[in-house]
């Protein structure tokens, strides 16, 4: 049986083929091709390494080519790649009976192929149940400023980011945001009209910004006063980054509906949206569908990643390991505070520091994180980072911070 391997290739021809057939859609994207990984660990295309400490931002938890889940994928790929959803497969209702019960049962879980995905089901079911609930004019969603939730035309009209907007007017109607973390301003935009309000426990793009205490619980006392769900989007947060196996968790509440993606496939495309029994049952046969979602092998994958997660109890591990990277990276010269939970951190800098700059001179010296504000570094390694791994990333940190490489 032949097999067909991409040939090695120099990044310079690599980005001639990039710029000529490749949608010019990312802007300031580095001068580095990744193409090979092994735990927290990449390779380049010239053969350079570094240690990654973004995960492809939260996505790659349980590391780079984890032999287990390689193993899972080979497996399943010479058994069943697809079936449609026409047919029950092997391994999309075993993955939602997991993602249930790590979130308490007495939930149904739809199977999507993205973050932005997950957040359109969840955004329709709202609706759908809004409008059964209390009427045709009950379709509004309430999200934060600096939230985000996806690139679709319904999901980017739930952000709260004009400057992402303004292109694609006129947007669906129906969305509004408030001040993230501002409870009153919550409640005097929750109206009648309001099905739902759609919220990030820590604001991944918006800073590494946790909710307060005490705001999530508002919210949901708020949301149950009104008769309004409360949609979490835990796409970032969810499987363990920040310390619980939900970001949510860490407020000691329970949503209606909850969206996860990213590390739910260690870097296969797959998402979910789990809804409470009453508010699942809302939808009708018909209302959503998917070609992909849940097929058998990326269900087959996800399932494998919650297994491993379990065995590894990695919701502890990304919190003592989130401990110690933000007492390390507290004492770096340059650095004036540490927002985050678990290991997904943000570091933000003095004012005379820009985050973009240091972040390339970061990468030139072997170690990738990003800028997620223009003073703000985002760390989010993988959950079964070692120590060696985490002090090794601040000794770079540092001499970057220092001037000396």
């Amino acid at each position: 049986m032949s097999r067909t391997t991409a040939p090695a290739m120099s990044f310079a021809n690599l980005k001639a083929l990039d710029d000529a057939h490749v949608m010019q859609t990312y802007a300031g994207r580095f001068d580095v091709a990744f193409v090979r990984g092994e735990g927290a660990r990449l390779w380049d295309s010239e053969g350079n390494e570094y240690l990654d400490f973004l995960s492809g931002i939260a996505v790659a938890s349980l590391g780079h080519a984890n032999p287990t889940i390689a193993e899972a994928i080979s497996d399943q790929a010479q058994t069943l790649l697809h079936v449609s959803n026409f047919f029950l497969n092997a391994w999309q209702p075993r993955l939602a009976e997991k993602i249930d019960g790590l979130l308490g049962g007495d939930g149904r879980v739809f199977c999507a192929n993205s973050g932005a995905e997950a957040n359109e089901c969840a955004i329709k079911l709202a609706r759908r149940y809004g409008q059964t609930h209390g009427g045709p004019e009950r379709f509004h969603i309430l999200s934060a400023y600096a939230s985000f939730h996806g690139r679709t035309l319904t999901t980017l009209a739930a952000t709260g980011q004009p400057q992402k907007q303004e292109t694609f007017q006129p947007l669906p109607s129906g969305f509004r945001q408030v001040e993230y973390a501002d409870v009153d301003a919550l409640a005097a935009a929750m109206d009648e009209r309001v099905c739902a309000v759609l919220l990030e426990p820590l604001q991944g793009e918006g800073g590494v910004v946790p909710a307060p205490d005490g705001y999530l619980q508002a919210v949901r006392d708020l949301c149950n006063e009104r008769e309004a769900l409360l949609i979490v989007d835990e796409v970032q947060t969810g499987l363990g980054r920040t310390g619980r196996w939900f970001g949510f968790e860490h407020a000691g509440i329970r949503p209606d509906v909850v969206t996860m993606a990213k590390a739910l496939g260690n870097g296969m495309p797959i998402g979910a949206c789990w809804a409470r029994n009453d508010v699942a049952s809302a939808f009708r046969p018909g209302d959503h569908a998917t070609t992909f979602g849940g097929q058998p092998l990326a269900a087959r994958v996800a399932y494998t990643v919650l297994s491993i997660m379990e065995e590894l109890d990695v919701p502890a591990r990304a919190e003592r390991a989130g401990v110690r990277l933000a007492a390390g990276l507290a004492v770096l010269p340059g650095v004036v505070s540490v927002r985050g939970l678990g290991l997904l951190l943000g570091a933000e800098l003095e004012p005379n520091l820009v985050a973009g700059d240091l972040v390339n001179r970061c990468l030139q010296a072997g170690l990738v994180v990003n800028a997620v504000t223009p003073t703000t570094i985002r760390l989010a390694p993988s959950l079964l980072v070692t120590d060696a791994e985490i002090d090794e990333a601040l000794a770079i940190l540092r001499r970057v911070l220092q001037g000396e490489t």
